[in-house]
């Protein structure tokens, strides 16, 4: 074996993905130290340790990608599904937690070509988030006035749909690292998808339209109460 990628989880961040009340939004870079609050992010942050240790230990370039929201089934939480449609949902994570798969794929090919000049890293692997450290005090009680800013059309565009922005996110998945380390270039972002909005066009890719659901409410993939990522 000449190197190794890991498809690991943003969920492996768990409690320190939800700041006490009050505070701001979290900017969750790799320097975030994770606290899993499952046993799905307890074995996945084992496993990123096995992966540094084998690197460590027999020099086997090893680059763990901890990836947000790319399964097309309906959210698990069911406050979340009565309070959004599902499109207005996924287009809402866009924004902070969210990656379409066909960039996921991209990343885990440029992670596999540079596995071996990196040797060991880890990456957040999520759309590029149009927010900045400085907004993380609004983003978390007022996120529509700091959307609106960012996207002056997003309100007339949303209206039309039907559709609403999150009152207030608690987080924002920030992929810098990937980007300068990996050389990746995410294509599908909030802009994006705004803008085939706009065109009355899918926001997804002709990969994830092709791969479809698997249908992970029915057991066929990890157990709901893991997927909160």
């Amino acid at each position: 074996m000449e190197s190794f990628v890991f498809t690991s989880t943003t969920s492996v961040f768990g409690d320190a993905l939800i700041p006490p009340a009050g505070q701001p939004a979290a900017w969750i870079t790799e320097a975030v130290v994770p606290e899993p609050k499952n046993i799905y992010g307890v074995t996945k942050a084992a496993a990123e340790d096995l992966c540094q240790l084998y690197h460590r230990n027999h020099r086997l370039p090893c680059i763990v990608l901890r990836t947000s929201r790319f399964f097309p089934e309906e959210d698990d939480l069911p406050a979340a599904r009565e309070a959004y449609s599902d499109a207005n949902l996924k287009a809402n994570e866009y924004l902070y937690r969210r990656v379409d798969i066909a960039d996921a794929v991209d990343a885990h090919l440029l992670a596999a070509r540079r596995a071996r000049d990196i040797g060991w890293g880890k990456y957040i692997i999520s759309a590029t988030t149009p927010f900045a450290p400085g907004d993380m005090p609004v983003l978390r009680h007022d996120a529509p006035s700091l959307i609106g800013r960012l996207f002056p059309h997003v309100r007339a565009l949303y209206d039309r749909l039907g559709w609403k922005l999150p009152s207030g996110l608690d987080r924002v998945y920030v992929n810098d690292r990937a980007r300068t380390g990996l050389g990746w270039r995410p294509k599908y972002d909030f802009g994006y998808v705004l803008g085939c909005l706009e065109k009355g066009e899918d926001f997804r890719s002709p990969l994830a339209m092709a791969v479809g659901a698997k249908g992970y409410h029915k057991g066929l993939m990890v157990p709901p109460k893991a997927q909160t990522v």
